[in-house]
């Protein structure tokens, strides 16, 4: 799905793979809006492309620009979402390409295009976008307080709320960045658990050594973004405050992980695609991943004996961890406002939550329908729970100039890894490219 931001979440919670790191639609989101293929994922090209929705033109009653129209049960989800509401939806392809993509959505919400009322938009745009008038909020009209408490408050927050406190989406599904483990290797160094920073230190030490590591990562320069503010966070620390001294330990952190040999510096050339291989092959006891594991389940390697989710370790005052989505928006120029309200009232509503989850394989972001909805026999359904009630859930800090920033605090994130700058030059130079990209 995403193509923008590295290290993202795919669009597909399902999926293991990791947008890039920001991009749902990538990752297992890199991060995913949470990655960068998706965060930079390899998304090839398309053109825009009407899907077939049974409607002549012109009669229907709204246009959805959407990622999801080449979903083998889009037209199934459709044909719900046309019945539930009554509306006769027009659909339009987004490109697959995520620059591409990106591209035409700006260009139709910069320039007043009526022609598209819905779009999907991942954290990367939200984040570019939320505080340009673009997008209508939808604080009285969609996102009312009966529901606005079910979604994920920090992500909420952090991603889809505008600097006057209206909210200007409605997410469709959660992605957590999960901590995973290796349980044959917890068993073999006999750990039994990971719950605070000395439990985690105590199980990298067991746990490397013979070419093995107890920590893995995905530092390619435009995926490490997620690592880096899980640990920020974990930490008590502020992504957008490199003054906070909490951010400068979390940085000290990984740096003695790779002096002690904890986790190899020769990952910072890693996205994704070459991680979750060495995961399977128990080169990692553990890691920070995007989405349900699907490369694990691929792998044979999925399972509570084998890699699983596990609890993110408590570090500071509290359990910290991301989630990230791409969210229905109302275009402000929209000229059809009552029936794409009433069709973002339907994705906000359990059924439309439900249907999502069914068509999409999105894991619900309302914590009440999710725990409807989700089967008992899902393995992730334990977790995510837990996730979603015993942690603080934040979006990823993201500026406006999103991919700019991703960039430049991976470069020189890499050059501290190899002692090439120090951490003080990190944190002086990290201050800098906050107050550079916040515009």
């Amino acid at each position: 799905m995403c193509s923008v931001l590295a290290g993202c979440g795919n669009s597909n919670s399902n999926s293991g793979s990791g947008t890039t790191s920001t991009d749902s639609d990538s990752t297992e989101e890199a991060g995913g809006d949470a990655a960068a293929d998706d965060a930079v994922s390899t998304e090839t090209e398309g053109e825009t492309a009407s899907a077939d929705t049974g409607s002549k033109d012109g009669e229907y009653d709204l246009t959805l620009y959407t990622i999801n129209s080449t979903d083998e049960d889009f037209n199934d989800w459709l044909a719900n979402v046309e019945g539930a509401t009554g509306l006769k939806i027009n659909v339009i392809a987004a490109p697959t390409d995520s620059d591409t993509r990106q591209q035409k959505i700006t260009t139709i919400l910069s320039t007043g295009d009526s022609s598209v009322d819905i779009l999907e938009i991942n954290d990367e745009m939200s984040a570019s976008f939320k505080n340009s008038g673009w997008l209508e909020g939808l604080n009285d009209t969609v996102m009312t307080e009966d529901i606005r408490g079910e979604f994920p408050q920090g992500y909420v927050a952090d991603m889809i709320t505008d600097r006057d406190g209206q909210i200007i989406g409605v997410p469709g599904y959660s992605g957590y960045l999960a901590f995973w483990v290796n349980q044959e290797i917890m068993d073999e160094v006999g750990i039994t658990s990971i719950d605070t920073k000395e439990d985690f230190v105590k199980y990298l030490e067991a746990a490397s050594g013979d070419g093995r590591y107890g920590y893995g990562g995905s530092w390619e320069k435009t995926y490490v973004f997620n690592e880096i503010a899980q640990f920020v966070n974990m930490f008590g620390g502020d992504y957008l405050d490199w003054t906070n001294p909490a951010n400068k330990e979390a940085m000290e952190f990984f740096h003695e992980m790779v002096q002690n040999g904890y986790t190899p510096i020769d990952q910072i050339a890693d996205k994704y695609e070459q991680m979750n291989p060495k995961f399977n092959d128990g080169k990692y006891g553990s890691l920070f991943m995007w989405g349900l594991g699907t490369d694990y389940d691929k792998a044979g390697m999925l399972g509570a004996d084998k890699i699983h989710m596990a609890m993110v370790p408590q570090f500071s005052d509290q359990k910290y961890i991301f989630t990230d989505s791409w969210s229905y928006v109302l275009n402000t120029a929209s000229e059809n406002k009552d029936a794409a309200i009433k069709f973002l009232q339907y994705m906000a509503s359990e059924e439309g939550m439900k249907a999502n989850y069914e068509a999409f394989d999105r894991y619900p972001a309302r914590k009440d329908v999710a725990e409807k909805v989700v089967p008992d026999t899902d393995p992730a359904k334990e977790m995510y729970s837990r996730y979603a009630n015993e942690c603080v859930v934040k979006g990823r800090p993201m500026l406006p100039q999103t991919m700019e920033f991703i960039s430049a605090m991976g470069t020189i994130f890499q050059s501290y890894m190899k002692d090439e700058i120090t951490v003080d030059d990190f944190c002086a130079k990290a201050q800098e490219y906050v107050e550079t990209y916040n515009k």
